[in-house]
């Protein structure tokens, strides 16, 4: 005979760590969308790169780039929403895949604000805005946030737990 499943309620700490991640594929995606919608820069780029293609071969690239660049985008912020997801209710795997992503994506926003800081990226070349800027700046807050909440309540990823969410379960 099986042995019921006991459920509990996600821990506080654990909810605010969920939304902190679904929050900040949001606000990388809105970034990234954002740059995609820059169709001139998209356009003077794959011209510069391309300067034998013509304009209708340079659209249709920059066209299909665009798609691909948004299938992406909700691939992405779909992953990161499961996974936080699947993490608020107990699954440490769930939780250590967060962990790499976001010490992964720390890492890179950390490297980028050193460059930018120290002059290095403005001597290459590299053009860093304000807006990359700040949403580097926040979604390296919110996941590091994020995973050190995650390991604050380490009891809770060895019970299940139900998640009030309107996302599908598998």
């Amino acid at each position: 005979m099986a042995r019921p499943v006991t459920t509990t309620a996600v821990p506080k700490l654990i909810n605010v760590a969920r939304w902190l991640w679904i929050t900040s594929a949001f606000v990388g995606m809105a970034r990234f969308v954002a740059e995609l919608f820059d169709r001139e820069t998209l356009v003077a780029e794959a011209r510069r790169q391309n300067p034998v293609y013509s304009q209708d071969q340079i659209d249709a690239g920059v066209n299909g780039g665009i798609l691909f660049g948004l299938l992406i985008a909700v691939a992405i912020l779909v992953l990161y929403t499961r996974l936080a997801n699947t993490m608020a209710r107990g699954r440490n795997w769930a939780r250590v895949v967060l962990t790499v992503l976001g010490a992964v994506s720390v890492g890179f926003g950390l490297f980028r604000l050193v460059l930018f800081g120290s002059g290095i990226a403005a001597r290459f070349g590299v053009e860093m805005r304000p807006v990359d800027l700040a949403v580097t700046f926040v979604t390296l807050v919110l996941e590091s946030t994020a995973i050190v909440l995650m390991y604050r309540m380490s009891s809770h990823f060895r019970t299940r737990v139900t998640v009030d969410s309107d996302f599908p379960r598998s």
